[in-house]
């Protein structure tokens, strides 16, 4: 009897407890599934407990996705020179896989792209329309055009093409320092040619740096999002979406062991995207502020460990950047900043990584001011620091203010006698201080490359380029010895 009392009295227990339950959990503002205003823009749903606390459901991805796929585009670039866009590496770009046969019909490299104005401004990778002779933009709906290249950015690899058409579906720009690790994204693209394709994840971390523009950039500015959602060759340029179908960032690259997705894609954040979209439209160049300073990571060991062996000191692992060098008639060396600082926050806000503080600082103008605070022999100091572009500029400039040794990307110095002889020559320059872009680059012209003629005309000194090619317009010939000897002449566009 006493046992059967006992499930008695569990039954009612378990029925009162069922009739409470649903009571909460029927009642619209007691447990009901509800939806704030947040969160709807945000996609998702959220669940109110009997305690009152919201949970967050899985968002409805349909809407976001039928509102990007019309406005990521297919990227084709064509091209006469040999693309060479796979990578033994663990982080690769993952532009579309080149074709093997040089038919001129096919294109050399595919990649995606993102309308991101009514009147045809899309923005992709810098890498995917790199080396094009032809960049041609396909619609969702099949229809094409053959943009034209408004303007890149190495240092970010982001482009701006422009197609002549209106009305054109767009993704509009949102905040990327908004979203948080653990929120949802979606990746809109391309990938192996498999058009318009949606995959879903969450954002794995922000601020990463994978060190994977160094190859193309002279100044590489890496804060990328990272996100698992599955992206593969084809994918670059394409949208990272938030469930609301606004652009959070650029997809760029993945981290893989094979070529194809296995675990994370990196994009460039929509902020640092956005300004450099408008500097193109603006200047024609991005416009970009440098402290003047190389430094490390405090919170790394091991590069901590390896710094006090080097230096014989003994600094600790901490949050901050220590100063290893300071650039000569650079703003952090007019400040008053000097090697062994520590670097802790910038404008107020905690600095724990290079990357991060570069970003911070690459998002300015020259001429802007940043607020310092720093770390030296133990105490707390703060500088204010007046930013400069890359030549020690503290304003703006446009295509017209750059000199023509900024335009090919390099700068001359005139031959040794010593030289002449060697090569047999009485003329030329040496080229040095190569760049990752410019004009010489793209033709295949390195450091240690002696240039004899421009436009048939001999040069032998960094003047008698300026002189020829100051109001150049239109194409340009470049006679030039490489180390082995080999001469070769090769061509380009001023513009």
């Amino acid at each position: 009897m006493k046992k059967y009392i006992g499930y008695l009295m569990v039954g009612l227990f378990s029925a009162t407890f069922s009739i409470v339950g649903m009571k909460y959990f029927s009642n619209e503002t007691d447990g009901s599934i509800v939806t704030s205003a947040a969160d709807r823009d945000n996609g998702a749903f959220s669940f109110v407990d009997y305690k009152g606390n919201y949970s967050m459901m899985a968002p409805d991805f349909v809407e976001a996705s039928q509102k990007t796929v019309n406005a990521v585009v297919s990227i084709n670039n064509f091209s006469n020179q040999k693309q060479n866009q796979r990578y033994n590496d663990p982080f690769e770009f993952f532009f579309g896989f080149p074709q093997q046969q040089r038919d001129p019909d096919l294109p050399t490299g595919q990649g995606s792209g993102v309308i991101i104005s009514e009147d045809g401004y899309v923005v992709t990778n810098n890498h995917v329309i790199k080396g094009s002779d032809k960049i041609e933009v396909v619609l969702n709906n099949q229809k094409s055009y053959v943009a034209d290249l408004i303007g890149t950015d190495p240092n970010t690899d982001i482009a701006l093409l422009k197609i002549e058409e209106q009305g054109l579906p767009f993704i509009k720009f949102v905040d990327s320092d908004a979203i948080n690790v653990g929120d949802w994204v979606l990746a809109v693209g391309n990938p192996f040619g498999l058009n318009s394709t949606v995959t879903a994840g969450i954002v794995s971390a922000k601020g990463r740096s994978i060190d994977i523009l160094r190859r193309n950039a002279t100044s590489p500015i890496e804060s990328f999002i990272q996100t698992d959602a599955a992206i593969n060759p084809g994918n670059s340029g394409g949208a990272l979406v938030n469930p609301n179908g606004d652009l959070v960032g650029i997809n760029t690259a993945i981290s893989s062991p094979t070529g194809s997705y296995s675990g994370y894609g990196f994009a460039v954040p929509s902020n640092l995207v956005k300004k450099v979209v408008e500097d193109i439209k603006k200047y024609g160049l991005v416009q970009r502020g440098y402290l003047g300073v190389q430094g490390m990571d405090l919170n790394d060991e091991y590069l901590v460990r390896q710094y006090n062996r080097e230096n014989k000191t003994e600094l600790k692992s901490q949050q901050g950047i220590l100063v290893q060098s300071v650039t000569d008639n650079g703003g952090a060396q007019d400040a008053g900043l000097r090697k062994g600082d520590i670097i802790t926050e910038i404008d107020g806000k905690k600095v724990t990584s290079f990357s991060k503080l570069t970003f911070a600082v690459g998002s300015k103008y020259p001429g802007d001011k940043v607020t310092l605070k720093v770390l030296r022999d133990g105490k707390e100091r703060e500088y204010t620091v007046t930013l400069r572009d890359q030549k020690g500029n503290a304003s703006t400039r446009s295509l017209a203010d750059l000199t023509v040794s900024e335009k090919l990307g390099a700068e001359f110095e005139p031959l040794t006698d010593r030289q002449k002889v060697s090569f047999g020559i009485d003329h030329g320059v040496m080229v040095k201080n190569m760049e990752q872009t410019g004009k010489l680059k793209g033709i295949g012209i390195g450091e240690g490359f002696i240039i004899l003629k421009v436009n048939d005309k001999e040069v032998s000194s960094q003047n008698d380029i300026e002189k020829i090619l100051k109001n150049h317009k239109g194409r340009v010939s470049v006679s030039y010895v490489d180390p082995y000897g080999r001469i070769y002449t090769r061509g380009f566009t001023m513009d």
